[in-house]
């Protein structure tokens, strides 16, 4: 990979989506209860699950 490739767009927008996804379950589970816990609870394990895959691939790619 060249440096060429390394733009801000490449380099942030995993965190960027992460953050929205964590920003948005933890808003949404504190606003109301019922379908907003399970769907905040869900979208802060989503993020959990996405950096868990990105750290496994990381590892075991050559």
């Amino acid at each position: 990979m060249s440096r060429a490739d390394l733009s801000l767009w490449r380099i942030f927008r995993v965190p960027l989506l992460l953050a929205a996804l964590s920003l948005t379950g933890l808003i949404g589970a504190l606003l109301d209860d019922g379908l907003w816990d399970g769907l905040g609870a869900g979208l802060l394990a989503a993020t959990l699950v996405i950096a868990t895959a990105a750290w496994v691939q990381r590892r075991h790619s050559p």
